[in-house]
């Protein structure tokens, strides 16, 4: 029984690794989009960070789906989209409150104003990510039962 429990924890130390990575090259596909949106086509925060985070989000189901959730591969893309997309669309409201609540106070802060809605954006996306694996893993992915590949 001891080796059941060490080899799940290890299946989902292993998964959970996957996520962080793919989340973190959705991130940077999300970051350097919204500073270039915001920095060189002059779009509000809110479109913004809408656009970028969508990005994110279509990276982030690919690389879930044929890597960190790879034993869930066989279930119907379509019902896994849908449930990833409506994980993510929570996850972009709570992205969106977080920076637009946060760009302000961390402007004036800063001293710089333009600015705060970056730091705002590392503090929502350490938030969302924590709902965004939560959320995945027992629902879009419900991979409970199934050995990590």
């Amino acid at each position: 029984m001891a080796n059941i429990t060490i080899e799940t924890q290890r299946s989902e130390t292993g998964r959970l690794l996957r996520f962080m990575a793919v989340g973190l090259s959705g991130t940077m596909v999300d970051f350097t989009l919204l500073t270039l949106l915001k920095e060189a086509f002059l779009l509000p925060t809110l479109v913004a960070n809408t656009l970028s985070f969508s990005a994110g989000l279509t990276n982030n189901f690919t690389w879930n789906r044929l890597w960190t959730f790879a034993d869930a591969r066989s279930d119907n893309i379509i019902q896994q989209f849908l449930q990833f997309a409506t994980v993510s669309i929570i996850g972009l409201v709570l992205n969106n409150l977080i920076v637009l609540s946060l760009e302000a106070p961390l402007d004036t802060l800063l001293g710089t104003a333009g600015y705060g809605y970056l730091p705002a954006k590392v503090c929502a996306a350490g938030f969302v990510f924590l709902w965004n694996f939560t959320a995945n893993r027992y629902w879009t992915f419900n991979s409970i039962n199934r050995s990590v590949s």
